[in-house]
């Protein structure tokens, strides 16, 4: 099970930010842990890539660890779509998800010429990720976590690309363009606002939150 206590917010002034933006909790959560984007910008993998230096090796490597955490999170949100029936916003939020992130997963398939799911073994970084997010399914307790346990893919590489300076040169522009446009707010705004709206789930929240901005992080820093 997560452990709150590990990312537990540890200021009282934080406590008292959490109490203020109560109704804004989705830019509360990334607000107290832009620390480890700012982080993972500066790790070496994006570095290289910056300076368009990155051994094209490492590039493969990470995007078929890339192709795998889609291939098991889409699973996930399977599952999740077929369990969660209420809330509402929740229950619709799954199926939304779930339905979208199908469509990416075989459109990404198909663009590698892959007629299925391929075998790919994660990297420890990769396996922990995962297993994370298993963890909070298994959680006995709301499924707004998993929503929150989401986001920070949704939102990190969408900040990655708009602050990682390549230029059209660059081989990795492509990656950069194709993720530098995004609308995260749309699907996590007003369903985290709306079911986060107690001190104690804004807690949990920003705990879940911080290990997967952390995941996040050491995916990038081990590519």
């Amino acid at each position: 099970m997560v452990k709150p206590n590990k990312y537990m917010l540890k200021e009282k002034t934080n406590y008292g930010l959490a109490s203020k933006n109560m109704l804004d909790v989705y830019e509360f959560l990334w607000e107290n842990n832009q620390m480890i984007a700012n982080q993972t910008l500066r790790v070496d993998f994006l570095v290289q890539m910056k300076y368009g230096s990155l051994q094209a090796e490492r590039y493969v490597n990470f995007t078929l660890q890339d192709i795998n955490y889609l291939l098991e999170v889409t699973k996930m949100l399977k599952e999740m779509s077929e369990k969660v029936k209420m809330p509402d916003d929740i229950r619709a939020f799954m199926i939304e998800r779930y339905n979208s992130y199908k469509n990416f997963q075989n459109q990404l398939l198909s663009q590698y010429f892959l007629k299925g799911a391929p075998p790919i073994q994660p990297t420890p970084a990769m396996f922990k990720y995962l297993s994370d997010y298993r963890k909070v399914i298994k959680m006995e307790k709301e499924p707004i976590y998993f929503v929150v346990a989401l986001l920070p893919c949704s939102r990190l590489w969408l900040w990655l690309a708009n602050n990682l300076d390549i230029t059209q040169s660059n081989a990795y522009y492509t990656w950069k363009k194709n993720n530098m446009v995004g609308h995260p707010e749309k699907h996590y705004k007003v369903i985290l606002n709306n079911n986060l709206n107690t001190t104690d789930k804004i807690q949990m929240a920003n705990a879940i939150f911080r290990m997967q901005m952390e995941n996040e992080h050491d995916f990038f820093a081990t590519s």
